[in-house]
């Protein structure tokens, strides 16, 4: 299966000029392509009769702040007619913008807003990019490696109110000083009178 995938990624290396490279990573062809040609590229894998990727699966991002093109934008296709997966990945930063494909396959808008809000990567053309799993007034994208931890505000019912309040986030937990230093077996702590019964 590996080998098929291999030849069909020269294949798609030697007929399409905007992919510049292709690999097979978990029995899944994986191409890349430069962002200002992905329209070209998926234009490319979506008509090309032997090839024919009709379906957009997801478009998502994976967030590498060490590298020099910080996000990999990912695009994963399907061929009903050819039983073949691709992924298509496009190496950018955070200030670029991508072309959206929502002109070829109409679900892409949803899946551009899901990316804008998690991630803050905008593309042009769509004009829809407003928060879609986040509350309208969030700040920040949540599946940054740099959104901290705790967030910056929490939402919550106020029932004296009776409306929806926001404050900014504390933690709930206690934090404690443990004494790694003494052995577990040792001191008698609440409740091992229960375990002598």
């Amino acid at each position: 299966m590996n080998k098929k995938l291999s030849n069909l990624g020269t294949y798609i290396l030697n007929k399409c000029k905007f992919v510049t490279n292709h690999d097979v990573t978990n029995h899944e062809l994986v191409v890349t392509s430069k962002a200002q040609n992905i329209i070209k590229v998926i234009n490319f894998l979506k008509e090309t009769k032997d090839l024919n990727f009709e379906m957009l699966l997801d478009i998502t991002a994976v967030d590498y702040p060490e590298r020099s093109k910080r996000f990999e934008l990912v695009y994963n296709f399907l061929s009903l007619k050819n039983n073949l997966r691709i992924r298509v990945k496009v190496f950018i930063n955070d200030n670029e913008v991508v072309p959206s494909i929502s002109s070829i396959y109409k679900s892409a808008g949803w899946y551009e807003r899901e990316v804008w809000d998690m991630y803050g990567l905008s593309f042009s053309g769509n004009n829809d990019l407003r928060r879609i799993l986040t509350d309208y007034g969030f700040e920040g994208h949540p599946l940054r490696k740099d959104f901290p931890l705790t967030g910056f505000l929490e939402l919550r019912y106020d029932e004296e109110k009776k409306k929806v309040s926001y404050s900014k986030v504390k933690l709930t937990q206690d934090y404690r000083n443990f004494d790694f230093l003494s052995p577990w077996e040792g001191g008698n702590l609440p409740g091992d009178e229960k375990a002598e019964n």
